[in-house]
């Protein structure tokens, strides 16, 4: 069984990996959506954010609050299969971000 301070770092260094990989591909973005776009009843806030910005303001800013906090992290994780619907039939090949996300949902789904 692994400590849970072990893989609270990791799962902390994960989130910067993710948050890297945003930026490379010029999808970090400076300022926050209006916030009746976090309003949505919709996964992933489908309706009102494009999936960038649900990992930017949504994931990635709840994940960083529960490690903050000492909160119990999540036990099960399936976010990449969501980017590789995303990154389909765009420009940006978003590889970088998927093995990313990839490596957190093995992180939090790892018995």
């Amino acid at each position: 069984m692994k400590d849970s301070g072990d893989i609270t770092g990791q799962v902390a260094d994960s989130l910067l990996g993710i948050e890297m990989a945003l930026r490379q591909l010029g999808m970090w973005e400076a300022e926050r959506p209006p916030e009746d776009a976090f309003a949505s009843s919709e996964p992933f806030c489908l309706d009102t954010l494009v999936f960038t910005q649900w990992l930017q303001f949504v994931f990635l800013e709840r994940m960083k609050l529960i490690i903050e906090n000492s909160h119990p992290l999540p036990s099960v994780s399936g976010i990449a299969p969501m980017a590789e619907e995303y990154f389909r039939g765009r420009p940006e090949s978003g590889q970088g971000l998927i093995r990313e996300l990839e490596a957190f949902d093995r992180l939090l789904s790892a018995e």
